[in-house]
């Protein structure tokens, strides 16, 4: 458990890290610091809640084909936006695209470890 909160937060600190240089309406203004602290805190969040949300939602899960849990992931990167204050997401679609980005660097690491 340990070492998948460690994937997901080395995934989230480089999903932000390249949402804010590469992606239009996305940036951060604070320091390497400041950004490994909000990929602490999204890593964590992935790790533990995020397999607690996924079982409760599991009936919509079913029903949507999977989007429901797009839609955590979505919340996720919103409320890191609402802690965060050096984290600036301009719109909805800079949102969908830095969870996007966030999920395949998540993902990609949680591959190569096994």
């Amino acid at each position: 458990m340990l070492q998948r909160a460690i994937l997901q937060t080395a995934g989230a600190f480089a999903g932000l890290w390249l949402a804010s240089r590469f992606l239009e309406n996305v940036s951060f203004t604070g320091s390497v610091l400041v950004l490994g602290q909000a990929a602490l805190v999204l890593g964590v969040a992935n790790a533990f809640l995020k397999p607690i949300l996924n079982l409760l939602t599991l009936p919509v899960r079913i029903l949507t084909l999977g989007l429901s849990s797009l839609l955590i992931n979505v919340a996720f990167v919103w409320l890191l936006d609402i802690i965060f204050p050096e984290l600036i997401i301009g719109s909805i679609i800079a949102l969908l695209e830095t969870t996007v980005v966030v999920w395949i660097f998540s993902t990609i690491l949680s591959v190569a470890k096994k």
